[in-house]
């Protein structure tokens, strides 16, 4: 795990550069993983991607990449301080229309009581080729937890 940092005065969960994380596309951009924000967490879209190896799971598998980038946004809240149960906000993106029951059975699943707001889109593919499913997320830090 990438150790926390802060920058423009938010803590930066782990921050990564393009560069290493798509050596196959020609990029260099400091980004990271989570941003939290006063009392806000803001996490990147996951994916079906192994947050300690990098490497993409599931591949061919919506429910397997879905479950991977569910945990990896309970993870990334947990290291923020917060947790599923804060979610305000999730954004999902599907590159077919026919894993939408899928995905949203298993999200369902994994925010069973949470009722946070969602928006889903349908794209013509992303950042990887193997990816089919990505979710952004959106959580609030309860007070006295930041």
């Amino acid at each position: 795990m990438n150790k926390p940092i802060v920058a423009g005065g938010h803590l930066r969960i782990r921050p990564f550069n393009t560069k290493k994380a798509y050596p196959e596309q020609n990029l260099d951009n400091d980004l990271c993983q989570a941003v939290v924000a006063g009392d806000t967490v803001y996490v990147r879209g996951q994916v079906g991607l192994n947050p300690d190896t990098n490497e993409s799971v599931g591949i061919g598998d919506v429910a397997v990449q879905t479950e991977q980038a569910m945990a990896n946004i309970t993870l990334l809240l947990e290291e923020a301080g917060s947790e599923l149960g804060h979610l305000v906000k999730l954004t999902v993106y599907l590159t077919d229309i026919r894993y939408r029951e899928t995905v949203y059975r298993i999200i369902g699943r994994w925010t069973k009581g949470v009722h946070p707001v969602s928006t889903g889109l349908l794209v013509s593919g992303l950042a990887r080729p193997e990816w089919v499913v990505e979710i952004d997320a959106t959580a609030v830090i309860p007070q006295g937890r930041s």
